[in-house]
């Protein structure tokens, strides 16, 4: 596990973000971070604590999750029990589940031919337009595709011991109406009953339609189902 820090001026109020599988923090670099010092959390090779020492000292702490994020982030729940806020974006802790996250099957499809579809279609899937995935390609992703690879099957790995139960952690969700990775009915059956959600008229990526982070952390308020 990597982490960065997209902005760090010693201010009140952090944003600790963790990205989804195969992401690293250049195409986020897009992203106002304003009044939030802004820790981006990636490449989950491994999970491991993060030193607690990096969220000292700020009044307002928000978690934010995407994707294979939301999952990893559960596992480290502990460490953000005192947190403000905690969203999840397109996932859930039950990543890889026919009710609840990406079906079994299309999963190991997509693990079994992880590298054929980096460098092919699975980045198209994840942005909604056309004119995203150009966007994307301005900025790509910098990892290694067989980190990334590697990635996913430490995931499968770490899913297949740790996707048990849930207990209350997310406080919101944001779900994507048009995700072509993590079927929106899937995500609803889940946070129907754990956590208040909004629907969004965007894909799995759905950076682009916030200028903020701290967009992105509002988004979560006042939602309605």
């Amino acid at each position: 596990m990597k982490y960065h820090w997209l902005n760090k001026k010693n201010n009140d109020e952090l944003i600790v973000f963790f990205a989804g599988w195969s992401f690293d923090f250049k195409p986020f670099e897009f992203l106002e971070c304003f009044k939030n010092d802004v820790l981006f959390v990636y490449d989950y090779n491994e999970i491991e604590s993060l030193n607690p020492e990096l969220f000292e000292n700020y009044s307002k702490k928000t978690l934010i999750t995407w994707s294979m994020g939301v999952f990893a982030a559960n596992l480290l729940q502990e460490q953000f029990k005192n947190f403000d806020k905690k969203i999840a974006v397109n996932g859930t802790p039950f990543p890889v589940d026919d009710e609840f996250g990406i079906p079994q099957k299309p999963f190991l499809l997509t693990l079994r031919h992880a590298k054929t579809g980096l460098e092919g279609k699975f980045y198209q899937n994840v942005f909604e337009t056309e004119h995203e995935f150009e966007k994307y390609q301005k900025t790509p992703v910098e990892r290694t595709i067989d980190n990334r690879v590697d990635e996913l099957k430490s995931l499968y790995e770490r899913i297949k011991v740790h996707q048990n139960s849930y207990e209350k952690f997310y406080d919101f969700a944001l779900i994507s109406a048009s995700d072509k990775i993590i079927p929106p009915k899937n995500q609803i059956n889940f946070w129907q009953a754990k956590a208040p959600y909004k629907i969004l008229e965007s894909g799995h990526f759905p950076f682009y339609n916030f200028k903020s982070w701290d967009e992105i952390a509002q988004a979560a308020e006042n939602l309605a189902h």
